[in-house]
């Protein structure tokens, strides 16, 4: 920018999917679902009691699951399925049998809850696996790899909860980062923008002007992040004062 010349950007940004992300509480997900587990133990415990009784009277599967909500694996496996949850059944045999999907027994053979599967539905709609969000941002930004993914939750920058041994990433959290991949630009990739214009700025006088407020910017994650409508009108107003 020349000298002596000010450059005011009139464009105003406002964007409720970096609000969204802003405000995503991830200690109060933490104690919602300690509140969750802890509903699910006295519901097991429940079910459990009446599971042995419901076998001490021969109850068919057919009655345990119309009127007492107990599913046997592979109906269970299929009301998953049904509700959006895609699991290969060998995997879901496996987390059965490693105890992070609860169930009780009646006899011999082993039923879940109507509860824990709800449960499941329930996190799969609000919730991702880290290889699903990778997958999913990586659509917006085809050059990260996994290790900087994983990184960027290590260091908070990308908010993630452990539910059990499995930490997951709010959806929202996901589908705002791919919007600001889509609609903002990164310092870097600003810098690069205003350099193929023809518009000659140093990284530490270009950050200046984000300290100082002169270029309306976001802040995610510990970085900064300008929206390309803002460095649209930052560019045509650069080039006017060229000529």
């Amino acid at each position: 920018m020349p000298r002596g010349k000010k450059i005011i950007i009139e464009t105003e940004v406002d964007d409720d999917l970096v609000d969204k992300f802003r405000s995503i509480d991830i200690e109060g997900i933490k104690k919602k679902r300690n509140k969750t587990e802890r509903g699910l133990s006295g519901s097991i415990a429940s079910v459990f009691k009446a599971a042995q009784m419901l076998y001490k009277q021969k109850a068919s599967e057919e009655e345990l699951e119309e009127r007492h909500d107990l599913y046997s694996v592979r109906s269970a496996y299929e009301y998953l399925k049904n509700n959006g949850v895609y699991i290969s059944f060998r995997a879901f045999g496996g987390r059965i049998e490693r105890g992070t999907i609860p169930f009780v027994k009646v006899g011999r053979k082993r039923y879940i809850p109507r509860s824990v599967l709800d449960d499941i539905t329930n996190t799969k709609n609000d919730f991702c696996t880290v290889k699903e969000a990778y997958e999913e941002y990586k659509r917006a930004n085809p050059k990260i790899n996994f290790r900087a993914f994983i990184g960027r939750i290590e260091k908070g920058s990308i908010p993630s909860v452990k539910f059990g041994t499995r930490r997951l990433v709010p959806r929202e959290a996901i589908e705002a980062l791919t919007h600001i991949s889509d609609n903002y630009h990164s310092v870097s990739q600003a810098i690069k923008e205003l350099r193929k214009e023809g518009i000659k700025i140093k990284r530490n006088a270009f950050e200046r002007r984000l300290d100082r407020g002169r270029i309306p910017h976001v802040k995610i994650g510990g970085r900064r992040f300008i929206h390309e409508d803002v460095l649209k009108e930052l560019v045509g107003k650069e080039l006017r004062l060229k000529k």
